[in-house]
């Protein structure tokens, strides 16, 4: 390492002055040295019943390594989304608890920013021992917003702890409290401090990267989280082979892999991250060679928190005993305002779940729909007003659970605690003013995309919606145009409209990507999540969960239909995921259309939230708009289909030349047009398109089919319409014999026998009658047959 250059140098220095090699010593004492390197993230202020032990692990991992040869580092996120002893006193009873267990140093989360950089650098760093770290966070003047690293001296060995961010903060705080910053590439950005290290007068030896970001998965394999994440394929494979390990954070992923360094691929280092909340603690020993300058080998781990009792580990570790009387003050001072009884639930009100884990933000959840409700209640009635609630998935921060944390009897009481650990981040309340056509891109901005156009590692986020609001998508359909319906107060929105929104003053500036939000105009409702949903609580209760969806997903609907076309469509994610929930079923339909008519369309099982596939033929001659009311049992869940239908056309084929090795012509015209028809047709068999042709104030295509890619015999080829203005799609078939080449000789070849066939697009399918076989083709004397 930089080490080892330096005493080389000084070798070389000795010889030219002609003293003995051998007294030239070297910069430290030759015995290997053991650096224990203890590892900590994404804490989010977990001051409980458990805060003791994981102080205690801490220490057990401290005394097992050697007090004086040890680091304790976090990757980040030590506050924001606490529990309701540290969210009370804004988090200070958790910055006390790090300071007491001698935290080293910490990387920036993007949570130590939920209340602004000013608040990071100000009322935080103040009231830490220790330095928040970070390389990649930049100022308007391209000064760094933070340290970007520490040097430490252990056991005679320089380590510097270097620190970055994830990449996507801006997305993730509200915007309002880091405008002017710039959040840079962290590996990049970690390359570029190695870099100022090694220029140092004296470079460190060890290197350390404690980087708030991660792996997606720690049940998945090194490899298979390089295959499915390339934010995490970047850090690993591009990061200065030169640090020697690796802390990480954000993914709340537990894992210890042995990562291929680069350039050095039979070489690896260590990278690790403990999970979250205080389950485990890492630990990185790293075997330094002090004659060699280089790290020699290193073990890692996580260690899960240990159930000793607390009383064992105050009289065994002094910074645990100094811990205990913090987290007891906080826990008295939060209880008494945080025992008192606000309102009653009568069953559990969750965030959705997924693998038997909570917090599955990529789908819809009861807990998610009943604090829109409550934001749109409460901001409905402050002077701001509200149509409308909305919720990101990453504020639910807790679940309601009927039996809680603090209602052991199991009876529905709902605690002040229980309720604000819901909503902890204490975020102003918005109302913003958008169009209806904004309101469409929020909604679709749930497939979700950076400022900069890429796809985030959290690449769908499912908004909560109050209850007068329902929508439908369909994720098959191209980015912008996925959702395919949406109703408010029972009527279809309207493009133009203007909706007040309420939501969190975080979302409504666009945070977690939701930037359509910024189209409109943000008003302040003087309302705090947290007391708005204590307050609806304590007004609204009993509450109960509401298990219908607000957002149903429609497979195999059209963009348009031809009068009297077939419709299939089908509805797979029926059912919610929140503990509790109830399942579907069944399905009912009926299709609505004309001046008051409507038609039912039957019922259909619903098995493990997915129903049955629905066909039917739309009425013969009805153009326009039409819907299909959909209505799931026992939920409730109802939707609203749009269809819309347009005339049909006829089509006529007909195809000549059908002899193998010859090219044949299949003739479409689109009739009923006037002469003046529009959009494509598309020739195919099965998957493979033979050609396709533009109509365009013509109603006439012709196709040229190389009949050796169709093979000898009776050919089905499909022809597809897209339709125009005025006539929906469609599709039909017709047949297209091809004859083999005849072996006899013959002067001439006769005309082939022409192959026709007439059906209607976009109302039903009619097939051409086979064409009689082609005459022989005329071949050369002596040839063998040509199929």
């Amino acid at each position: 390492m930089i080490s080892m250059s330096r005493r080389l140098a000084a070798v070389i220095t000795a010889a030219l002055l002609g003293g003995p090699l051998l007294a030239v010593a070297p910069a430290h004492a030759a015995d290997d040295v053991t650096l224990n390197l203890i590892g900590i993230n994404d804490f989010h202020g977990r001051i409980d019943a458990n805060t003791v032990k994981f102080a205690g692990t801490v220490e057990q991992l401290r005394q097992d390594g050697g007090d004086a040869n040890s680091l304790l580092i976090s990757a980040g996120d030590n506050v924001s989304a606490s529990l309701f002893a540290s969210a009370a006193q804004g988090d200070i009873p958790t910055i006390d608890v790090l300071n007491a267990l001698d935290l080293d140093a910490s990387a920036a989360g993007n949570h130590e920013l939920d209340k602004g950089a000013d608040d990071l650098t100000g009322r935080l760093s103040d009231a830490a021992d220790f330095p928040f770290l970070s390389a990649n966070i930049f100022k308007a003047d391209s000064s760094p917003l933070l340290e970007k690293y520490k040097i430490f001296t252990v056991a005679g060995v320089d380590v510097a702890v270097v620190g970055a961010v994830t990449e996507e903060t801006s997305s993730l705080v509200s915007p309002g409290g880091i405008q002017g910053l710039t959040f840079t590439d962290p590996t990049e950005a970690i390359n570029d401090t190695v870099d100022e290290l090694d220029a140092l007068a004296d470079p460190p030896d060890v290197i350390v990267a404690s980087i708030h970001e991660g792996a997606p998965d720690g049940a998945k394999t090194y490899q298979q989280n390089i295959d499915n994440s390339p934010v995490f394929k970047e850090i690993m494979e591009n990061t200065d082979p030169k640090v020697d390990a690796i802390f990480m954070g954000h993914t709340h992923q537990a894992y210890a892999y042995d990562a291929p360094i680069p350039g050095e691929p039979i070489k690896t280092r260590p990278v690790l991250q403990t999970g979250n909340y205080g389950g485990n603690v890492g630990q990185i020993e790293l075997t330094f060679d002090k004659a060699s300058g280089t790290v020699t080998s290193y073990t890692k781990k996580n260690q899960a928190r240990t159930i000793a009792a607390d009383s064992v580990l105050t009289s065994t570790f002094p910074r645990v005993a100094a811990v205990k009387p913090i987290v007891d003050d906080a826990l008295a001072f939060a209880a008494v305002k945080g025992n008192e009884p606000i309102g009653e639930q009568t069953a559990d009100i969750t965030t959705a779940f997924n693998a038997g884990g909570r917090d599955d933000r990529a789908s819809e959840s009861t807990l998610g729909n009943l604090v829109a409700d409550a934001l749109l209640s409460k901001i409905s009635d402050s002077p701001s007003g509200a149509d409308i609630g909305v919720v990101n998935p990453g504020g639910l921060r807790a679940d309601l659970l009927y039996a809680g944390t603090s209602d052991t009897n199991g009876d529905g009481v709902i605690t002040f605690a229980e309720a604000s650990s819901v909503l902890p981040f204490f975020n102003n309340l918005s109302t913003v003013s958008l169009t209806g056509a904004s309101f469409r891109k929020v909604l679709e901005q749930q497939w979700q995309r950076t400022a900069d156009n890429t796809i985030p590692s959290r690449s769908y986020l499912q908004l909560g919606l109050s209850k007068n609001v329902r929508y439908t998508f369909d994720p098959a359909r191209p980015e912008g145009s996925r959702i395919t319906s949406i109703s408010i107060n029972g009527h279809p929105y309207d493009p133009a409209a203007e909706y007040k929104v309420g939501t969190f003053a975080f979302l409504g500036t666009g945070g977690d990507n939701f930037r359509a939000f910024t189209e409109g105009t943000s008003v302040d409702s003087g309302l705090v999540d947290y007391q708005a949903f204590v307050d609806y609580l304590s007004d609204n209760g009993p509450v109960s969960p509401d298990y219908a969806r607000r957002s149903v997903q429609v497979n195999g609907v059209k963009s348009a239909y031809g009068s009297g076309a077939s419709v299939t469509f089908s509805l797979p994610k029926l059912d919610l995921t929140s503990l509790g929930s109830q399942k579907n079923t069944s399905v009912s339909a009926r299709l609505l259309y004309g001046a008051g008519q409507s038609r039912r369309l039957g019922s259909k099982g619903v098995t493990a939230g997915a129903s049955a596939p629905f066909t039917f033929q739309l009425p013969a001659g009805e153009v326009g708009s039409m819907n299909i009311e959909t209505t799931a049992f026992p939920t409730g869940t109802k939707a609203s289909i749009p269809l819309l239908v347009k005339k049909a056309a006829t089509v006529t084929a007909a195809s000549t030349g059908a002899v193998f090795g010859d090219d044949a012509t299949v003739d479409v015209t689109v009739t009923g047009s006037g002469g003046s028809s529009s959009g494509t047709v598309t020739l195919s068999k099965g998957a493979t398109q033979l050609g396709q042709k533009t109509l365009s104030g013509a109603d006439t295509a012709s196709f040229t089919v190389d009949t050796e890619g169709l093979g000898a015999g009776a050919n089905e080829l499909t022809i597809a319409y897209s339709g125009d203005a005025d006539f929906g799609p469609g599709s039909g078939t017709t047949t297209l014999t091809v004859a083999k080449a005849s072996t006899s000789v013959q002067a001439d070849d006769p005309a082939a026998a022409p192959v026709a066939g007439t059906f209607v697009v976009g109302a039903g399918v009619a097939s051409a009658p086979p064409a009689a076989p082609a005459p022989p083709r005329a071949g050369t004397a002596g040839g063998g047959p040509r199929a």
